[in-house]
């Protein structure tokens, strides 16, 4: 299936996504990933569908989606690979571009040493590139990349590309609990990513079922810790923790609200206290869900934060 949804989109709004890699043609074999492992891992650029066929397809889907009254806010590259695999993604872009509807492109920046890559890139207008770890070993084990990838090559494509990218540019990192949620190696990412500058740097935990069972979701604490070292680097920092569509809702339901936000930042005691006065709402709400599992309590460095509880296990 070429084109699917629209689907909420945490980051997106309403997102047609677009799968333009057949299953699953990529350069990493993620241990977390949901489509599954990566049985023929590649960097070499081919063609697959006709970007013609693309365009065909897309359209059609959008004029049945805006025919029936619902809103697209992008059309979103997310296949079930890696999108930069396709060598005719620029020829792609360029087509749905007469559409008049913004394009994002999910990468995980792996063939972006490449010029012609970063090219193509550059025609959308919201681009998201992943970055999991900064050192060899993490990299190695969180991504199971092609043996022909080196990282500091892709660390400096994903600098080039930075700098020549004049749309919204975002970044997503997939804490692995004892692989890349340390200290130290949060510290490296954070590092690396304030170089890029990105818009917003997303900080996701393994909630779909994964490629590799021995995965799981890392504890709210360790969560908060990493989301308050990329804050502490100057990036604006957001999770991805909480069910698609959810994020800030306006449900005008206080208990719902408050699950909404604390699933995306972390919140301090006061601004609970805060949304409670603006609602006219006391303590007995927020201890409700405390009492009911669904959110927790987490101290750091002197402040109490409030968080959306995460599941035990990526699996459930």
């Amino acid at each position: 299936m070429i084109v699917f949804g629209p689907v909420p989109s945490r980051r997106l709004g309403r997102s047609l996504g677009v799968n333009n890699i057949p299953p699953k043609h990529c350069s990493y074999s993620c241990a977390y990933c949901q489509v599954g492992r990566t049985r023929n891992l590649e960097v070499q650029r081919s063609e697959f569908y006709e970007p013609e066929h693309i365009l065909a397809e897309v359209r059609a889907r959008v004029e049945a989606v805006l025919k029936g009254g619902e809103a697209i806010d992008y059309l979103s590259f997310v296949p079930d690979g890696e999108p930069t695999l396709d060598a005719r993604l620029d020829r792609a872009i360029r087509l749905l571009k007469t559409l008049q509807i913004p394009i994002a492109v999910i990468s995980n920046a792996t063939l972006l040493d490449s010029r012609e890559v970063r090219r193509a890139l550059c025609l959308a207008d919201w681009v998201s590139l992943k970055l999991d770890a900064a050192a060899d070993k993490p990299w190695r084990r969180v991504n199971h990349p092609d043996r022909s990838l080196q990282l500091p090559a892709i660390l400096d494509g994903m600098k080039a590309f930075a700098a020549e990218f004049s749309g919204r540019l975002v970044t997503e990192t997939m804490l692995v609990p004892g692989i890349n949620d340390g200290g130290e190696e949060v510290s490296r990412i954070a590092a690396f990513l304030r170089a890029l500058n990105p818009a917003v740097s997303y900080l996701s935990v393994p909630l779909r079922p994964p490629a590799e069972a021995w995965i799981t979701v890392p504890e709210g604490s360790v969560v908060l810790r990493a989301y308050q070292v990329f804050a502490a680097h100057g990036l604006n920092a957001e999770l991805l923790t909480g069910s698609e569509g959810e994020a800030f809702s306006a449900s005008g339901r206080l208990e719902e609200d408050l699950l909404s936000i604390t699933a995306v930042h972390p919140m301090r005691r006061r601004a609970v206290e805060a949304l409670l006065d603006r609602n006219g709402a006391d303590w007995a709400s927020v201890q409700r869900l405390l009492d009911q599992g669904r959110l927790v309590e987490n101290r750091y460095r002197g402040e109490t934060f409030y968080l959306r509880r995460l599941p035990a296990s990526a699996r459930e």
